[in-house]
């Protein structure tokens, strides 16, 4: 059936108006307020160690993988961390905006030895930082490197410490 003029012009607009809201949505998707919404689970992994204990870690490496990290997550199992990859040693600080876990931070340097530690109670915007210049961040459930005997000076091992940047 033939449109009429009339019926063209309402599809037109209702097409326009389709498309506008398709936009919203996509860019709403792209941004982090929307991300924190729901954790992000899919990142890829690596192992490090610590000692005899293996840790499984997402790794974070862009400026929204960075932003989001481990925000929104209601468990993670004691063995499993996120580790924060930063072009380039600088004083990094962490907060815990929209993040519901207790958390420790242990502020590593290239070489894979921990800087320094920094406990981190959930949703909270109390800055934590670095002791000195880092490229490396990883983020434990809070009290597990003190139950292995984990403290600054302490060595982490994995191939992410020994790549060549």
């Amino acid at each position: 059936m033939p449109l009429t003029p009339h019926r063209r012009t309402l599809t037109r607009e209702w097409a326009l108006v389709l498309w506008g809201l398709a936009a919203w949505f996509l860019g709403t998707l792209a941004t982090p307020a929307a991300a924190q919404e729901i954790p992000q689970l899919h990142l890829p992994r690596t192992l490090l160690s610590a000692g005899i204990y293996q840790i499984e870690v997402q790794v974070a490496q862009s400026p929204l993988e960075h932003e989001i990290g481990l925000m929104m997550r209601k468990d993670m199992p004691q063995q499993e961390g996120m580790l924060f990859i930063f072009d380039s040693p600088q004083s990094q600080c962490f907060w815990m905006k929209n993040t519901l876990l207790p958390l420790t931070a242990a502020f590593v340097a290239d070489d894979g030895k921990i800087v320094n530690l920094a406990d981190m109670k959930p949703q909270t915007l109390e800055s934590h930082c670095s002791a000195k210049p880092v490229r490396y961040v990883l983020e434990m459930n809070q009290g597990w490197f003190q139950s292995k005997g984990l403290k600054a000076g302490s060595q982490l091992m994995g191939s992410v410490f020994n790549a060549k940047r």
